[in-house]
């Protein structure tokens, strides 16, 4: 099969950005304009590579007043565009304060998890790879995974080690209803893992402009992977929400039929309109200020009891 140059490039610049996402600032601790961040530097762990924690407290808090708490990939991109790799973030601070101060969201915390040089390891669910051929599979696994997937041990970090922590030093409303699970691009394909997991720790996935199709050329054998572990891993629709959108420019427009696909798998699910949401933004590209323009819905649809 072909590729026309559009399509080349685009491909290109989602392996870029993926390499570069994982990069991290280290030492740097991001400045929000309100609230204020807890910067755990290299937060050991015994499953994966120790990376730095960003945990954002909202304006007020108060160690006996509960908050939600968002999970939150490639977190170094969250809140400073001072210290990312291309200079903008999603402005979380900004958005999770603003929607708490107009009564949009309960109070609330972020807990921002850096991602590293193993981010596509870590990132690419890990037990939708016996869905792949196995040419295919030996290939993504040596070229793109670097030898060995880590998404499950990541995820035990999250579910095992980090939460345990923030749930022992912060005023958190523990339990699945409150806890919600974030990113984009590749920390889409995370998210849904992790509340496909770990359905009795997470109640509510936000995946923006998921990369179905990975690092590959646009294709149909890594989102049919994925979306038949989906179908078979789907979380209880009365207990769990989920958040899907993509734009329409630069790489969001490789996901254009295979994000059309998972909305319907996902409502096959049973899932409706009173847990599930999936949005197309026009003119949006696959960018930290497409998603920050547009994070308050996902949050508005899923941070709430």
């Amino acid at each position: 099969m072909t590729m026309n140059s559009s399509s080349k490039f685009l491909c290109l610049s989602l392996l870029a950005l993926t390499r570069c996402l994982g990069a991290e600032s280290p030492g740097q601790t991001p400045s929000v304009p309100v609230g204020r961040i807890e910067h755990l530097s290299a937060f050991p762990s015994r499953f994966v590579a120790p990376r730095n924690v960003d945990v954002w407290l909202p304006p007020g808090y108060d160690s006996k007043d509960r908050c939600s708490v968002i999970y939150m990939h490639d977190g170094q991109m969250a809140f400073d565009p001072r210290i990312t790799w291309n200079k903008k973030s999603w402005n979380m601070a900004q958005a999770v304060s603003t929607l708490m101060a107009n009564g949009k969201i309960p109070a609330t915390i972020v807990v921002a998890i850096w991602s590293n040089e193993s981010r596509q390891s870590e990132y690419f669910p890990e037990k939708v790879l016996p869905y792949v051929p196995k040419e295919a599979r030996d290939r993504f696994v040596r070229v793109d995974l670097a030898g060995r997937p880590r998404a499950d041990n990541y995820l035990r970090f999250i579910v095992e080690e980090l939460k345990p922590a923030i749930d022992s030093r912060y005023a958190t409303h523990p339990d699945r209803a409150h806890t919600i699970t974030m990113g984009a691009s590749m920390g889409g394909n995370i998210s849904i893992y992790a509340m496909c997991e770990y359905p009795e720790i997470f109640g509510g996935a936000a995946c923006m402009s998921t990369g179905w199709i990975s690092t590959s050329p646009k294709n149909a054998t890594f989102p049919l992977a994925t979306f038949n572990y989906i179908q078979q891993h789907m979380p209880d629709p009365s207990t769990h929400r989920i958040y899907f959108d993509r734009g329409t420019e630069t790489i969001d427009a490789l996901f254009i039929e295979s994000q059309a696909f998972a909305d319907l798998v996902v409502r096959d699910g049973g899932y409706t309109d009173a847990n599930f949401m999936t949005r197309v933004f026009q003119g949006d590209d696959h960018s930290e200020v497409s998603w920050a323009r547009r994070v308050g819905i996902p949050l508005q649809f899923l941070d709430r009891p």
